[in-house]
């Protein structure tokens, strides 16, 4: 498979201890930012921007939003973090870890989707997850793949203290497991994933299908920006979802828009359908409308909030921030809701009232 930009998702101890230099600004505006970045999840954004969806929507409600591509994941996060975007696509563990961590009140307008196999486990020498007791595991630290490893060897009766974790580069990801002969086993993802797993004798041990719905991809904005500009929000939902009907129509149409991600993320059509049938897209608003108001997003959001204050990435320990989900329910602070899940605007789109 072609190679994409190279991108972590992941929080570092450096973005936890990130200067925020103040949420983008709370007030009735006309002008918004949006970050995203290369993913198999997020390359609608930058097709509807380039087609001029996204336009379209914003001139529906008397404002602009400009999309912006940033190649480095994590800090387009920490730009968000820092005041710089109104709103940023990134994973449900990573919104927990960087900006709600830092401060920064956030909401997930959009859950676009969730890995339903981009991210797994790969080894030379092992056949059953079992046979890693004892052995390095290469993977991006205190990224999702690192989350990913202790559910599987939570599964299969193990921990991390059985395994030796060693902190290896996204970009290096491929070269070492096909040509270091001490790197049996990696955790990564698509494209990754794909191009490893075609190796003679690699054996895919585990995968994120095996935990469906954990790690979720989503559009983040700033909850006071979008309380102060709910166009803001009607604006992003009915774009992505324009967009999502035209990559599900089956017909010319898509096929283009697809071919036109593909290109966009260094894949051709088949590499770029390959990365979507791994991964469990919300095409539907109702889906994931249902998707949010499920009580097991409560549950996975409480197994990585644990993954993570583990790890030292919750600052003042699990309960130091508070994440709301619809309903009314919270974990953690309620004095300190920093992370909010919302199927309000998600649901203008599934009743047609946009």
């Amino acid at each position: 498979m072609s190679a994409v930009p190279s991108f972590t998702r992941i929080a570092t101890a450096a973005t936890l201890a990130l200067a925020v230099a103040g949420p983008a600004s709370a007030q009735e505006r006309t002008s918004f930012s949006i970050a995203w970045s290369i993913y198999v999840g997020w390359m609608p954004w930058g097709y509807a921007a380039d087609a001029g969806i996204v336009d379209r929507w914003a001139e529906r409600y008397g404002i602009e939003i400009e999309v912006v591509q940033i190649n480095d994941y994590i800090e387009s996060i920490n730009q968000y973090t820092a005041g710089a975007y109104d709103g940023c696509v990134m994973t449900n563990m990573d919104a927990l870890t960087i900006p709600a961590v830092g401060g920064v009140d956030s909401t997930a307008l959009i859950v676009g989707d969730f890995s339903n196999g981009n991210d797994g486990i790969v080894s030379k020498t092992a056949t059953t997850l079992e046979e890693l007791a004892g052995t390095p595991i290469n993977l991006v630290e205190l990224s999702v793949s690192h989350y990913l490893l202790a559910r599987a060897l939570e599964s299969a009766g193990l921990a991390e203290r059985d395994v030796t974790v060693v902190n290896t580069s996204d970009a290096d990801m491929v070269s070492v497991f096909s040509s270091t002969d001490d790197v049996s086993t990696v955790v990564t993802w698509n494209p990754l994933l794909s191009e490893i797993l075609t190796f003679p004798g690699a054996t895919g041990l585990f995968d994120s299908s095996q935990i469906p719905g954990e790690i979720i991809d989503m559009l983040v904005v700033n909850t006071e920006v979008l309380e102060d500009n709910p166009d803001l929000g009607r604006a992003l939902v009915g774009a992505w979802y324009e967009t999502m009907a035209l990559m599900a129509a089956g017909d010319e149409g898509a096929i283009q828009a697809l071919t036109a991600m593909a290109e966009a993320s260094g894949t051709d059509l088949a590499g770029y359908q390959a990365q979507l049938d791994s991964t469990q897209m919300f095409y539907d608003a109702a889906d994931a409308v249902a998707f949010t108001t499920s009580p097991d997003l409560i549950a996975t959001m409480d197994l990585v909030r644990t993954f993570s204050a583990d790890h030292g990435l919750m600052g003042g320990g699990v309960d130091f921030v508070g994440i709301a989900f619809p309903g009314g329910e919270i974990l953690g602070d309620p004095a300190n809701v920093k992370l909010r899940f919302t199927e309000a605007y998600m649901q203008m789109v599934a009743d047609g009232a946009l």
